[in-house]
């Protein structure tokens, strides 16, 4: 395990596990459901920071990662449960001028499609390859630059587009497929799924406010799909040995992300995502340095 958590008492102290050999400890169980409640629905990477997470406990478990986010995607169907049961009542009505263009079902299910595809295709390299911290370091703050990019993109087209911006009733089916292709650079870590929806559903005209809740939806299918492929492929030990662990860090992950995906909407009505930009500038920086002066470097 690396220095830094060797150095913290009470996190020694937590270190027991929850369901004997093989689970996490209370402690950790908590902080990785709380990381992930807060940053997956934030542009920032929940993935990135679950990782450096991670590498500070001396441990790296992708499996348990992805299956607690069911915690945090359970929050989104608390949050816009109406809005999807509307959405299935409305498959069997007739449009009306009410109405949206596009059922929100299909828009959900086009945008998913395309990370999904590349998804299944790609991960076990993915995982192999770009897990690590320098790589949710680097992309952090490439990231970072994006948003800063694209905001300067805004403040100088809302000048003529003030008050137009698209919501979520008035998208098509082929902004939903370029918001799914922007989804894909999601993969690899420190992109950031939100992150990478939002600015594709910015470049297609939406609302910064209708950019970020149609992320949120959006993650509904690939998400749960995403810890349903992990829990069957892992089955055995996710629901036996860490099962404790895993119940309890999804129950902290649902709580943390039901509170922050509420603050974070009201902050956009007002806001910009340059905040967020700067974060990602900030932590990138740091998690390089940690990483070449050593704390994020398991000592095995």
């Amino acid at each position: 395990m690396p220095l830094i958590w060797h150095a913290c008492p009470l996190a020694r102290c937590c270190e027991v596990t929850l369901s004997g050999e093989g689970g996490l400890g209370w402690f950790q169980a908590v902080i990785l459901g709380l990381v992930e409640g807060v940053t997956e629905f934030l542009p920032i990477s929940s993935t990135g920071h679950l990782i450096v997470t991670n590498a500070l406990f001396g441990v790296s478990d992708p499996a348990f990662e992805v299956a607690i986010q069911a915690g945090a995607i359970t929050a989104i169907l608390a949050l816009y449960w109406r809005d999807l049961a509307d959405a299935v009542r409305s498959i069997r009505s007739p449009r009306s001028a009410e109405r949206p263009r596009v059922n929100l079902l299909w828009l959900i299910v086009i945008a998913a499609l395309p990370a999904a595809f590349v998804g299944v295709l790609l991960e076990e390299q993915i995982e192999a390859l770009l897990f690590n911290p320098v790589t949710v370091g680097v992309v952090l703050m490439l990231g970072g630059v994006a948003f800063l990019l694209v905001e300067r993109w805004l403040a100088t087209r809302q000048r003529s587009t003030e008050g137009r911006e698209g919501g979520i009733t008035e998208m098509t089916a082929g902004q939903a497929l370029l918001i799914g292709a922007w989804q894909c650079l999601a993969l690899v870590p420190g992109t950031s799924r939100s992150g990478a929806t939002i600015i594709g559903g910015l470049l297609t005209g939406m609302s910064r406010k209708a950019a970020a809740e149609f992320s949120f939806l959006v993650g509904l299918p690939v998400l749960y799909g995403a810890c349903l492929l992990k829990v069957v492929g892992d089955y055995e030990r996710l629901t036996g040995p860490m099962l404790p662990s895993l119940l309890l860090s999804s129950a902290v992950a649902f709580v943390s992300a039901y509170v922050v995906v509420r603050a974070f909407v009201r902050y956009l009505q007002r806001n910009t995502f340059r905040v967020f930009a700067y974060y990602r500038l900030i932590a990138g920086a740091g998690i390089l340095v940690m990483y070449y002066a050593g704390p994020l470097v398991s000592d095995g």
